[in-house]
């Protein structure tokens, strides 16, 4: 039988993830908040702990819990480390801290005390010998020095020497747990690398790095970091750098026949040079690789690799293991295709086949030889079509090589799916942001991100382009259309890419009717003119600029709509716990057209006095208006600056009663 003395109830701790089943995910530098609802019978008071320990080692660390309100407690702590913890949650009545409400209220009602004071004087008592006990002598020494005061001094002064606070910190590091309440479980939680919480992808086609329309090297791309680096990216994400197959070779814009001298998709992997543990012979050698990592770290940027588990019909695994693949009736191999889409250069691998424990040690390798390469941010192709089983073995068997690896999923597909990737250890992934483009749709999606249960689980990167997708929106919506989309991506989350030199050319040309580029990149070598009059090079350094001066724009979860009076114009505000970083975005959605709109903010909520005026510091365009009230109007001209980044300034009082801003 359970021991029928614990009496103190623990319920719905958070955060888990389907009752303890995946971990909860936070990364370096964020904090991790614990709640739980504690409570006991009758009317005690009650002591609450956050225990919390590194998954390699045995002992706990403890942070108070702090009650908030209807029974629910609160712990938080920061994340400093890479490592992963387990947490729970122990509660027990404080013994002391009733006796102390009691005393007080009938200090209040003149009653005598005689007895309450022995009694919270045996209290301290055994809080001493509890001390003593623990190799705590001057604590010990204290208490007794407490419990003599309640008897030897006069009601008033042993009332004050109760409530004296080192005497309850005290009474509560040294409190008889052993009728404490513990929640059943411990509760992982996934420590990631700081750039899990915060980065900016910055996506280049190697091949196309070089002069003219000459097969790019990775010499061609080192030269080319600095400029990504001065625009103040993070990591610099390469497509596919392995040999293409020949065999079904896909020509210029998607043709199903190449000419000579097509270059094919870099997604066709595999050929006479190697499969996925080879580079392009054009593009250099693994030498050269370790150069361009090596030269990355120097510019402060990250190298990121596209993984595709994926064959073309060259690649050696086709001919030496076969049995990886599906036949077809005829006995040919399946190719992919998503009819009426075929693609003949590519094979997927049949994770169902009977040798598929090889043919997953084999996938896993490819990680772990690209690790062993200096890399450590991967962005993976399509994990959707993989099993989840296969991403749960593979993605923890690459952590315990790597704890610090990051993963990428482009997984766009239906939410349930994009989760599930998520909880089987995907870092980040690719969301439908790229789609939602009007007020509404853009409020309510990202709600349901910052909002609900994938919070815990699921961190979503904000790309407004791929090689694979240019939106209608910029199709037609010119320059501003792609000031826009940046702005939102760049400040609505706190992971976001973009396929590089298209984006900041402003690239719209699209296949009729489809969200296919013209003249793909993925199919040609591009001869990309960076210097292209209209390019946002100068503006993405801004935006990237802001996001490393503001801590509030750093994290996804803190983003709060705000009311403004046009359906075009989009409102939000982001902000720290202290206040001290308040960050105000207001966005016209309509690149077409100027827009006006009556901006409203919770000025209460930021603690600024709504009667003084105030002033917000456009860190775009680096005006300065003087607002008063909670709501003012603001103009958008799309063709000069659609979009506003508002640094809120609060007004302060100095001692002279001289005014000034912050």
């Amino acid at each position: 039988m359970a021991d029928g003395r614990r009496r103190v109830v623990i319920e719905n701790l958070s955060p888990q993830v389907e009752n303890g089943r995946f971990p909860v995910k936070r990364a370096v530098g964020e904090t991790l908040t614990v709640t739980a609802d504690i409570f006991v019978d009758g009317h005690d008071a009650l002591c609450a702990i956050m225990q919390h320990r590194l998954a390699t080692e045995q002992a706990y660390s403890e942070t108070g819990m702090i009650h908030q309100a209807n029974d629910r407690w609160m712990a938080s702590i920061r994340i400093t480390e890479p490592r992963d913890i387990y947490f729970t949650v122990s509660a027990w009545v404080n013994h002391f801290g009733t006796w102390l409400e009691r005393l007080q209220k009938k200090f209040t009602a003149e009653q005598d005390l005689a007895i309450e004071l022995l009694d919270g004087q045996n209290l301290i008592h055994a809080a001493a010998k509890r001390a003593d006990a623990a190799g705590c002598l001057d604590e010990a020494r204290t208490l007794e020095a407490f419990a003599s005061r309640l008897t030897t001094e006069p009601v008033t002064l042993a009332i004050t020497h109760a409530e004296d606070p080192l005497l309850a910190a005290l009474m509560n590091k040294h409190a008889d747990r052993n009728l404490a309440s513990k929640y059943p479980e411990e509760l992982l939680v996934r420590i990631e690398p700081g750039l899990a919480a915060c980065s900016s992808w910055y996506e280049l086609f190697p091949r196309s790095a070089g002069l003219g329309v000459q097969h790019g090297t990775f010499r061609d791309v080192i030269n080319q970091l600095p400029r990504i680096s001065d625009m103040g990216f993070d990591i610099v994400y390469l497509p596919p750098i392995h040999p293409i197959g020949e065999t079904y070779r896909k020509g210029r814009n998607n043709t199903s026949e190449a000419l000579p001298g097509d270059v094919g998709s870099p997604w066709a992997i595999g050929g006479p040079a190697g499969g996925h543990t080879s580079v392009h012979p054009e593009l250099g050698t693994l030498m050269d690789f370790a150069d361009l990592i090596t030269a990355a770290e120097e510019a402060n940027l990250a190298v990121a690799l596209d993984i595709a588990f994926q064959c073309s019909p060259d690649h050696p695994w086709v001919t030496e293991h076969p049995e990886w693949f599906r036949l077809r009736a005829d006995g040919t191999i399946q190719y992919a295709e998503n009819p009426p889409k075929k693609y003949q250069d590519v094979y997927p691998f049949d994770f169902e086949c009977a040798d598929w424990e090889n043919l997953w040690q084999a996938l896993r390798d490819v990680f772990r030889f690209w690790v062993d390469h200096g890399v450590r941010i991967f962005r993976v192709d399509n994990p959707h079509t993989k099993p989840f089983a296969f991403w749960y073995w593979c993605l923890e068997e690459v952590r315990q090589l790597c704890p610090e690896v990051v993963f990428l999923a482009e997984a766009f597909s239906r939410p349930k799916v994009m989760y599930r990737l998520a909880k089987a250890g995907f870092t980040q992934s690719y969301t439908y942001f790229t789609w939602r483009n009007s007020k509404q749709e853009l409020v309510q999606y990202v709600t349901e991100l910052a909002r609900t249960a994938p919070r815990d689980f699921f961190r979503p990167n904000f790309w407004p382009n791929t090689p694979d997708i240019l939106p209608e929106y910029l199709q037609y919506g010119g320059r501003p259309a792609f000031i826009v989309r940046l702005v939102l991506a760049a400040t609505l989350s706190s992971n976001y890419g973009i396929y590089g030199p298209a984006y900041e050319l402003c690239e719209n040309a699209a296949v009729d009717g489809s969200e296919e580029y013209l003249n793909s990149e993925k199919y040609e070598i591009r001869d990309w003119d960076l210097n292209r009059s209209g390019n946002l090079q100068s503006f993405i350094k801004r935006i990237n600029a802001i996001r490393r001066q503001h801590p509030s724009l750093q994290q996804t979860w803190n983003v709060e709509f705000l009311q403004a009076e046009n359906d075009f114009v989009l409102f939000f505000a982001k902000y720290d716990e202290g206040l001290q970083d308040i960050v105000l975005v207001a966005v016209n959605l309509d690149p077409h057209h100027r827009q006006s709109a009556w901006l409203h903010l919770p000025l209460d909520d930021f603690e600024v006095d709504s009667r003084q005026p105030y002033m917000v510091h456009d860190l775009l365009g680096d005006d300065k208006f003087i607002w008063q009230g909670t709501r003012n109007l603001m103009e958008f001209d799309p063709q000069i600056l659609p979009a506003r980044i508002f640094h809120l300034k609060k007004r302060l009082k100095r001692e002279t009663d001289f005014d000034y801003f912050m």
